[in-house]
């Protein structure tokens, strides 16, 4: 079992780091791209929100050891990890699409 959580971390904690650039190359191209509209944002309120939502993402971004673990202890480990990237791929594009649509509908009306 250390061995089959040993490469599930490694495999994932790098990928991780990637995954969070992405999100905040998301965030931070919303800031530039829409600066007057969004000069007023930073402010206690804004930078605990963003807070909130990285933690949220990576909570997310941690489920996928609720799929891994079980497919590396079984037989079917060979196949499992020929498929883990796109696992990543999948949820990394999930994650970027639904970035955009907080951003645009959930935040980007409300800022003044």
């Amino acid at each position: 079992m250390d061995e089959i959580l040993r490469d599930a971390i490694r495999y994932w904690e790098q990928r991780r780091i990637i995954y969070n650039i992405i999100l905040a190359l998301v965030f931070l191209g919303w800031i530039v791209l829409t600066w007057p509209h969004f000069s007023d944002a930073p402010t206690a309120q804004g930078i605990t929100f963003l807070i909130v939502f990285a933690i949220a993402a990576n909570v997310c971004y941690s489920a996928v050891y609720l799929i891994d673990l079980p497919l590396e202890g079984s037989p079917l480990r060979m196949q499992w990890q020929r498929f883990r990237f796109g696992l990543w791929l999948v949820g990394t594009l999930f994650a970027f699409v639904f970035t955009n649509y907080w951003i645009a509908d959930e935040i980007y009306p409300f800022v003044r």
